[in-house]
């Protein structure tokens, strides 16, 4: 009975393998579809954003674990999977795991920072997972590449479920997702040297401290996958009973200024049981003059509403300002400018 039960599942396997070779673009087709639905199943339905998440983690946990599951299943069960099959199942995880993030990324990224150069990045890796000649004959054969967009797509994948899942805070989430990615980007390190040696092991413990300390300095350009900002203005006057601003404005006075003060407004969308703390930032000229913090939840459909109020102005504030919003950790959420005239 056992036998008939391995022989059928290895044909149903072997009919899968056949399938997806014949038709290789269904494959980047069903890892786009699902990818993007993933996405819409996690905005829309926030009962379901953590079962897709939790999913999103189990395929990368296999994947992260598939040569020990090979060889166990090989010495326990006899039973070897096909190498095609495992071949296409990694891209479709690449594929959908891409197709999944890049949705968040795109609606939280500020394009007119360097946040725009890492969701291009993410962009390009979802290109190259579609493209066969380029997934298997540039990047599969590249070993050390191959690892290092293997890393790119689990930190991003990291930063997306990670504040679903577990509520982590950004800046938890940023740490732990660098974290994992460098000591997965350890074997792609490695590869890059021919002989082993003491000065082999310095250089890539140089290069792991070079990347770890690369990453969080360049966080700012990393954009919060999972805090999206609906909404913000800088306004004169603020309704507080119903929380809500009156008109944005982009041009002020010094006379008003001095007069009324200003209210930076925010409403940030977060998931569902995340308590994130955030700041905005008050900048003159380029030079921060102010940063206060604000605590906001997640789960509000429309964002949670925030605000600062700030009357403490240099005595000549005239010149360009900014309202930046960020994390603890840094990143950037979303910028407003205005100027104040003479």
């Amino acid at each position: 009975m056992l036998l008939t039960w391995k022989n059928r599942l290895t044909q149903l396997l072997n009919i899968v393998a056949r399938l997806t070779h014949r038709y290789p673009g269904a494959v980047a087709l069903f890892g786009f579809c699902s990818g993007v639905a993933s996405f819409f199943l996690v905005e829309r339905q926030a009962r379901l954003a953590k079962v897709v998440a939790l999913v999103m983690l189990i395929s990368w946990l296999w994947l992260t674990l598939e040569n020990i599951l090979r060889r166990f299943l090989l010495s326990r069960f006899g039973w070897q999977l096909p190498t095609a099959l495992l071949r296409y199942a990694t891209q479709v995880i690449h594929q959908e795991s891409l197709f999944f993030v890049i949705p968040f990324f795109t609606v939280t990224t500020t394009w007119n920072s360097g946040q725009a150069i890492f969701s291009g990045l993410l962009g390009c890796a979802a290109l190259v997972s579609v493209i066969d000649p380029l997934y298997y004959k540039w990047l599969a054969e590249r070993r050390w590449l191959y690892l290092a967009f293997h890393a790119l797509t689990l930190f991003a994948v990291l930063l997306t479920i990670l504040p679903i899942v577990f509520h982590l805070s950004t800046p938890q989430s940023y740490r732990l997702a660098l974290g994992t990615a460098l000591i997965l980007a350890l074997p792609s390190f490695s590869g890059l040297f021919a002989n082993w040696g003491w000065r082999r092991l310095l250089a890539i413990v140089g290069l792991v401290a070079l990347t770890a300390t690369a990453g969080w300095l360049g966080r700012t350009w990393v954009p919060p996958a999972t805090l999206r900002l609906n909404q913000i203005s800088v306004t004169m006057h603020l309704d507080n009973h119903g929380r809500a601003p009156a008109d944005s404005i982009d041009r002020l006075t010094v006379k008003q200024l001095k007069a009324n003060g200003l209210y930076a407004y925010t409403a940030i969308s977060a998931p569902r049981g995340l308590k994130e703390r955030i700041y905005h930032e008050w900048l003159y000229e380029g030079r921060q003059i102010d940063r206060i913090a604000l605590d906001i939840k997640g789960g509000r459909e429309a964002g949670y509403r925030a605000w600062s109020y700030k009357r403490n102005f240099p005595e000549n504030p005239a010149g360009k300002w900014h309202v930046r919003v960020t994390t603890e950790a840094g990143q950037l959420i979303g910028i407003l400018r205005f100027e104040v005239t003479r």
